[in-house]
């Protein structure tokens, strides 16, 4: 829940204060989705996001006065919330140049209703993030993939900047569980090609075993080294990541713990992981983009088909088809020092059988583009339905 407190000088008129203080308010939040705490600060810090509505210029000692009391009880950022009306304004920008001198971090919330209402719901998205990942365990089952050469994690920058603790998981445990867990076979009437079907209790085996390990290892997330499955159990990781991602379990492909980064990212924010892919077809003149993976959250997609694995043409693959429309690119790094974030649009869905299952055409602006042949964070993004920069740049 929002809380709204109130720092007001006395040589204002109350009365008209408090009309245009209604009035404000009710602007900013039309459906109402607040506390109004007043000048009581009695219980400061037990809410979600507290914003400090300065009414009035002349304030800034009453907020001096109040700050060792805000800093005891742990607040670590200052959201001054003010209209503009009766020097309010002057008065915030003093406030807030007065919070940096003591080393402290702060932000004005100014400007239109609109305005306000997507940077209050970006911030009050980030905390909720934050919360979410707050001790959150992660696993990593099996190590990266040989090939992610660039896509390197830091546990301790992953602990200090996000609050998740990674563990890792060996390989032979989950080959272990493999062998001990009970498949099922394909629905009758879904459409698939025989080899398919008769894959698909292998696959259904690998999702149960890797139910145990999560459950066993107490993971909110894991990625997993999916290519050794192809070798060792003659099947993919494909379908299980596939159902783990639509249950709001973030879980990646190829052991890639940047792209499970950016995955618990977005399920925190926005409520889904996102499709993990890699680009395979970029113009950079127009900013088209063609994303390919051989799985994507079933939650995500607007129909999908069961397929083979691309690479090697065995076990089940996902060819899932995504809703046309606003969409938002997303990377981290393994060390959380970097970050990609660009929306754009959906065009269509494709297929073509030379490539990963799933295929998607975004068209991004040309500078996006060019990012991905100059400067990109590894190969795996994940693209989020929606536009999402605003609450993403706030968390990180």
């Amino acid at each position: 829940m929002i809380a709204v407190y109130t720092i007001t000088s006395a040589l204002h008129d109350q009365v008209s204060v408090g009309r245009l203080s209604d009035e404000f308010l009710q602007s900013v939040f039309p459906a109402g989705d607040y506390v109004f705490r007043g000048s009581d600060f009695a219980d400061w810090g037990t809410h979600a996001l507290s914003l400090i509505y300065v009414r009035t210029g002349g304030a800034e000692g009453i907020f001096r006065q109040l700050l060792p009391e805000m800093l005891a009880r742990g607040t670590e950022r200052y959201y001054l919330l003010t209209s503009g009306k009766s020097n309010s304004l002057a008065a915030s920008l003093e406030i807030l140049s007065y919070l940096k001198q003591q080393g402290l971090k702060g932000e004005v919330l100014h400007g239109s209703p609109e305005y306000l209402r997507g940077r209050i719901s970006a911030i009050s998205k980030a905390i909720a993030a934050r919360e979410y990942m707050k001790d959150l365990r992660i696993g990593v089952i099996g190590q990266p993939s040989d090939w992610l050469i660039a896509s390197k994690a830091s546990p301790t920058a992953i602990l200090d900047k996000l609050g998740l603790r990674l563990t890792e998981v060996p390989m032979e445990e989950l080959l272990q569980e493999i062998e001990k867990a009970q498949g099922s076979q394909a629905p009758a009437e879904e459409p698939m090609a025989e080899r398919v079907r008769k894959a698909y209790p292998g696959a259904v085996q690998v999702y149960n075993a890797l139910k145990v390990l999560v459950e066993k290892h107490g993971l909110g997330a894991f990625t997993l080294r999916c290519f050794d499955l192809l070798t060792e159990v003659g099947n993919t990781g494909c379908l299980a990541l596939a159902s783990f991602n639509a249950d709001g379990i973030p879980a990646a492909c190829e052991g890639d713990v940047p792209a499970l980064l950016s995955m618990i990212i977005a399920q925190a924010l926005t409520g889904t992981t996102g499709f993990q892919a890699n680009p395979a077809q970029i113009d950079a003149e127009t900013g088209r983009v063609l994303f390919a993976h051989c799985t994507v959250p079933f939650n995500i997609v607007k129909n999908w088909q069961y397929d083979t694995h691309f690479e090697s043409g065995i076990g089940v693959g996902i060819h899932g088809e995504l809703p046309e429309g606003p969409i938002t690119v997303f990377k981290v790094s393994g060390d959380l020092s970097r970050h990609f974030i660009a929306e754009g649009e959906l065009l269509n869905n494709q297929y073509e059988d030379n490539l990963c299952r799933t295929q998607v055409v975004l068209q991004l602006s040309p500078a996006d583009a060019r990012y991905f042949l100059t400067d990109p964070i590894g190969n795996h993004h994940i693209i989020i339905p929606g536009l999402h920069r605003a609450a993403l740049e706030e968390l990180l």
